[in-house]
């Protein structure tokens, strides 16, 4: 990882313009990309492109050091839920990345996919296809587009928020409520890069919930996404003191043993992109998850 750093003294204007001014080695459209992917931090918040700086504004630029990743057809098992000559909606399980990055050049979804038939390439090389993500210990449903017009159309579902996305969740903690709402904006953590947060310079975040059932110290739920931050409902149900159990980043140290977290994209709903026809999946929850339910129905039993 390269970082170039930047305190703006006299400088004016939009910060991509500020940035390929003072680091000649970093093309315009480079720098958009990392702005776009929360890469340049200005006072550790992510910004947007047209962010006009000002005078003392500390600038850190975080680019990947080029190391081409070389996109292989990987010959990998996919649990393929639905397809047509559009979309694919694939059962991802825990454990895979979703597409290569630093660090995971290979042996990722898209590896997989590619493998299984061609993709739309309109988000690049590295991403084919790919719409939306879910994170690599999350097990459950994509949606992945074929083409460029049904990744567009994808897209433009994602964006409208006329999709389903339902989760099925294990955390801490008894709930009370049977069902609620979290609307807090969520952001990069200014303490742990690794980690996203609720901070109130964040982009707008709602997760629903509703309590399937309760065991005491730990509850099942189900979330409904209506936006798609990363790590969202990871974030949000730590904020409202109910961590996903098993969870390494977001969770308490003391939890129950499984793959990462328990959390499980359960249900996936979209209109085809050529015929308009709503199409609707669901996947079981995997058997880590189920064999924990057991042993906490077992638990509540004797308790």
């Amino acid at each position: 990882m390269l970082t170039h750093e930047l305190v703006i003294q006299n400088e004016q204007g939009r910060i991509d313009k500020v940035l390929a001014t003072a680091f000649p080695d970093l093309t315009r459209s480079h720098i958009q990309g990392l702005i776009k992917n929360e890469h340049i931090l200005v006072n550790s918040q992510a910004v947007k492109t047209k962010y006009r700086v000002k005078p003392g504004d500390k600038v850190e630029v975080q680019d990947e050091e080029k190391q081409p990743i070389a996109l292989e057809a990987e010959d990998i098992p996919l649990d393929i839920v639905y397809e047509d000559e559009d979309v694919i909606v694939v059962n991802k399980p825990q454990g895979m990345v979703v597409h290569p990055a630093p660090g995971h050049p290979n042996h990722t979804l898209v590896n997989a996919l590619l493998y299984h038939s061609p993709l739309s390439t309109i988000n690049g090389s590295i991403r084919p296809g790919i719409v939306h993500r879910i994170d690599k210990d999350t097990s459950g449903l994509l949606m992945v587009a074929k083409n460029d017009q049904a990744q567009q159309s994808l897209s433009a579902q994602l964006k409208a928020k006329t999709n389903t996305r339902l989760y099925i969740a294990l955390v801490h903690g008894n709930i009370k409520e049977n069902e609620g709402t979290i609307d807090a904006p969520i952001g990069r953590s200014p303490k742990d890069r690794k980690k996203q947060a609720v901070i109130s310079e964040g982009r707008p975040a709602v997760t629903h919930f509703k309590v399937l059932k309760r065991y005491g110290t730990y509850t099942l739920i189900q979330c409904q996404l209506e936006t798609g931050r990363t790590h969202q409902i990871r974030v949000h149900l730590k904020y409202i003191g109910h961590p996903v159990a098993g969870d390494p980043l977001y969770g308490p140290k003391k939890t129950l043993k499984g793959n990462g977290q328990f959390l499980h994209a359960s249900v996936l709903g979209f209109k085809q992109p050529r015929t308009g026809e709503y199409l609707e999946f669901k996947a079981p929850l995997p058997e880590v998850f189920t064999k924990i339910l057991k042993w906490l129905d077992t638990q509540s039993e004797h308790g």
